[in-house]
């Protein structure tokens, strides 16, 4: 069977609707590069270690191509039957009953020789593969053109403890597209925002996941008429945890309409402490000890001192207020000012029917 060569546009959409066309992604890049960042759903199979990638980078460049080609061969030579089984593991869990097996995408970062030796094996061995034409280098081109087009953005806002990540959920399953920025930044966005999450992504690796978010939102809305073409986001600062959402995509969102809902504190308060009540204690007061200085010494004494009573509604509640404070006090200070705001008011913390507002109110 010949490779074929697929680009990153047919790549991308071959992506989206896997469901019906099944493959596999193999990035063939050193662990580290994969560590550090890869396309989401990609598996790692890598052609060199760390090490063996750092020898024959170096002696490309202080020597020659062919130079190093040699040096690599033997490096791959001993790799190539445990490659081959575990790519039929990997085919193996993917295949569907009766169907054929699912192709293989092999890259690389530029769609080079490390990627074609790959490919040239898997194909020896009679798999169905592809090569992506660019590379992972090609990918990252098109996830950064993303942030450059113009959304149809709903900013959905509320102070914290309006349960906004589950109203944009009820959402999607009332059929509009969404964003869920704390989702894919597995950060909540205050300093108690990574308790109970998994750890962060990288930088790059976020923008990766966010970048197909998108893309895959438009594509939902492709058969709708451009009018009503949109996608709810929550209103986010720029920085979530270690995470930042790119700079064009966020002068987007606070240019955007945000729909603020205006739900009692007593409500939001109860929200919070079901959320956060039964997290750790040590976790609950290092991320107090984080915000002292601007939540300042006494009440940080204060809801320390609740939380090791156990008295965790006491405790949120100094919190609460400390978070509507910054909340309104970010929303005004921006540099980059919202566009409008719309209250919406809500009697309670219930996401199905605060989306049912919201879509009753706006849609």
């Amino acid at each position: 069977m010949a490779i074929q060569k697929i680009s990153i546009t047919d790549f991308i959409k071959l992506k989206q609707r896997s469901s019906t066309d099944p493959y596999i992604i193999i990035d063939v890049r050193s662990p580290g590069e994969f560590e550090h960042a890869h396309i989401p759903g990609a598996y790692s199979l890598a052609l060199f270690s760390n090490e063996e990638r750092a020898i024959v980078g170096t002696t490309y460049k202080k020597q020659s191509r062919a130079d190093a080609i040699k040096v690599g061969i033997p490096f791959f030579a001993q790799k190539q039957i445990a490659m081959i089984e575990q790519v039929e593991k990997w085919i193996a869990e993917k295949q569907e009953a009766g169907k054929n097996p699912p192709a293989v995408i092999v890259h690389c970062w530029r769609g080079g020789m490390r990627s074609a030796a790959v490919a040239w094996l898997l194909d020896l061995y009679g798999c169905k593969v592809m090569q992506l034409v660019g590379g992972y280098k090609g990918y990252r081109n098109w996830v950064l053109q993303q942030f450059n087009i113009p959304y149809h953005l709903k900013v959905l806002g509320g102070y914290t403890g309006s349960g906004k990540t589950e109203i944009l959920h009820a959402l999607k399953n009332k059929k509009q597209s969404i964003i869920d920025l704390e989702g894919l930044a597995h950060h909540k966005g205050s300093s108690f925002g990574a308790l109970g999450q998994p750890t962060q992504p990288t930088q790059e690796h976020f923008e990766n996941k966010l970048a197909e978010a998108l893309w895959k939102s438009v594509q939902e809305q492709i058969n709708l008429p451009q009018a009503v073409h949109s996608i709810w986001i929550e209103d986010e600062s720029q920085r979530i945890g270690t995470v930042i959402v790119p700079t064009e995509l966020f002068k987007q969102m606070r240019a955007s309409t945000c729909y603020f809902l205006e739900i009692p504190f007593e409500e939001r308060l109860n929200f919070i402490v079901e959320a956060y009540g039964s997290l750790e204690l040590q976790g609950l007061q290092e991320a107090t000890i984080r915000i002292q200085k601007r939540l300042g010494g006494l009440e940080t004494k204060n809801a320390l001192q609740f939380l090791e009573e156990k008295k965790i509604k006491a405790a949120f509640d100094i919190l609460l207020k400390y978070y509507d404070r910054w909340y309104a006090k970010f929303s005004q200070a921006t540099t980059q000012p919202k566009l409008s705001v719309q209250k919406i008011g809500c009697e309670k913390v219930d996401a199905e029917e605060n989306a049912q507002i919201l879509i009753q109110t706006i849609v």
